[in-house]
């Protein structure tokens, strides 16, 4: 059984963080349209959030890819078609079905939740194509 490959891991983390920064830098103006709290650093937005968000991101990114390269290799993933199928799988599965139920159970605008199913959804065919190609 093949290992991990940590620099896929950080790689993807990167990737995956870069991707959503550009992905939500771009649709700021639509985050604000729909009211989210987001486009403005979160509800309570203070120095001392703003400073540790970013780190709290990285971090979150560096758990998805390694959670989603040990998948790859306990699947046995070997082509860059298949990581892409794994990625689409793992957002239907995950962030697909807990924004729609966001949606239906806390009244979480529509509009809002199809941004951040965006965002995932960019994210996890990145982390899954990086990982699963680079073995």
């Amino acid at each position: 059984m093949s290992q991990i490959n940590a620099w896929a891991v950080g790689l993807a983390a990167v990737v995956g963080f870069v991707a959503a920064f550009a992905y939500y830098a771009a649709l700021g103006g639509q985050l604000v349209a729909v009211g989210s709290t987001a486009a403005h650093g979160g509800a309570a937005a203070d120095d001392r959030q703003a400073a540790w968000v970013p780190l709290f991101e990285l971090i979150k990114h560096l758990l998805l890819a390694a959670v989603v390269a040990g998948l790859v290799v306990a699947i046995d993933i070997n082509t860059w078609s298949d990581a892409l199928v794994l990625g689409l799988a793992l957002w239907v599965g995950f962030p697909l079905v807990l924004l729609a139920g966001s949606v239906v159970h806390e009244k979480v605008p529509w509009r809002l939740a199809a941004i951040h199913a965006g965002d995932w959804f960019v994210k996890l065919l990145l982390v899954a194509l990086i990982v699963g190609a680079w073995r």
